[in-house]
């Protein structure tokens, strides 16, 4: 590639399901996840234990708006129980179109 002209292109084909990108990133929604992880294992969980759970995975997950006033602010963590049950719906969600319905 050291011999390419800078105006060469380069021709790539993907194959999308080889990427990175789970299915979790693209379809699945917190409010779905809420609701699987509630009719799955019984349990509620918060946008907040979601968004710390995808950051543990690696899922890209948007800017959060609602930051606390002070630096030492304290932040619960997620459950191992429901970090388990969030992890679970996030694997669901690639196994099928349906998954949330």
């Amino acid at each position: 590639m050291s011999q390419q002209k800078p105006d060469d292109t380069i021709e790539i084909d993907l194959d999308l399901d080889e990427l990175d990108a789970t299915s979790a990133e693209l379809k699945a929604t917190y409010q779905e996840i809420k609701d699987y992880v509630l009719k799955e294992f019984g349990l509620k969980v918060s946008n907040l234990y979601i968004s710390q759970v995808k950051r543990k995975c690696g899922i890209e997950v948007g800017e959060n708006y609602n930051l606390p006033k002070s630096e030492n602010a304290r932040v619960p963590q997620c459950p191992k129980e429901k970090e388990d049950a969030i992890k679970a719906a996030l694997a669901n969600s690639g196994s099928s179109d349906h998954a949330f319905r």
